[in-house]
């Protein structure tokens, strides 16, 4: 196992850490659990974060992508492209082009990369019909990883993010335990000793009353779909003038 003294993580809202309440106000999210467990091992480990909710691809390797190399970090994640795959002409050929780009850059410091696979959308109706565009680039995401010797991390095989029980209100987001779960399976990844099971099996629960999920279905409509909707159409993002949590490869608190 490589031990890692500094860690940078790229990307979107999956990697700021929406929806996981931390403290003062922010967000925690997998990628804090992991710093949190790498930083009991080493007293000076040192952490930053800079995703940003609702940025795409080309953002992240323009914008995050430089800062990381010039950090020269132990360990690098990054996890971008599933908010341009939900837009019309997504490419998700084009899409991992432009990543193993980005992971040659990064791979090219010394940093060991983590890439991610993104879950299953077969269990969310928004997203079903888009199925065979993320399974491509989560392909692609594979070949890479291989290309150039990084770490993957398969969501797409987590049983236990299939339940709703991981997931926000907006079904689009990880609760804390969603976040729990992607940690766990991430330090397994890494070799490194965790307490949490990845592979959770959850409790049967009865079936929601058909009544009910009709008026949790059009809630969602309401209070989710429509304002995501309405910022692509306006060409808006959720995280614009939003800095990153953590900028600075600072030690960790």
């Amino acid at each position: 196992m490589r031990h890692y003294g500094s860690f940078v993580a790229l990307g979107d809202s999956f990697t700021e850490g929406l929806n996981d309440p931390g403290p003062a106000g922010q967000f925690r999210g997998w990628a804090d659990r992991v710093a949190e467990r790498l930083a009991a091992d080493d007293p000076s480990f040192r952490y930053a974060n800079l995703a940003v909710r609702g940025k795409l691809l080309d953002q992240i390797v323009a914008d995050q992508v430089p800062l990381a190399v010039e950090m020269a970090p132990d360990l690098v994640s990054l996890c971008a492209g599933g908010n341009d795959l939900l837009r019309p002409g997504a490419d998700p050929d084009a899409m991992a082009k432009r990543l193993a780009g980005a992971v040659r850059d990064l791979r090219s410091g010394g940093a060991d990369v983590l890439l991610f696979t993104g879950v299953d959308p077969r269990d969310t109706p928004m997203m079903r019909r888009l199925r065979g565009r993320f399974a491509v680039y989560y392909l692609h995401l594979r070949s890479i990883a291989d290309l150039y010797g990084c770490k993957l991390v398969d969501q797409w095989s987590m049983q236990a993010l299939r339940d709703w029980r991981a997931w926000s209100d907006d079904r689009l987001h990880m609760n804390e335990e969603g976040h729990r779960l992607v940690a766990a399976r991430v330090l397994d990844v890494l070799g490194v000793p965790f307490d949490d099971d990845w592979r959770r099996k959850w409790p049967e629960r009865a079936a929601a009353d058909p009544r009910t999920r009709r008026r949790e279905d059009a809630q969602w409509v309401r209070e989710h779909l429509v304002p995501w909707v309405t910022r692509r159409l306006r060409g808006a993002s959720s995280g614009d003038g939003l800095p990153p949590k953590r900028p600075d490869l600072a030690p960790w608190s």
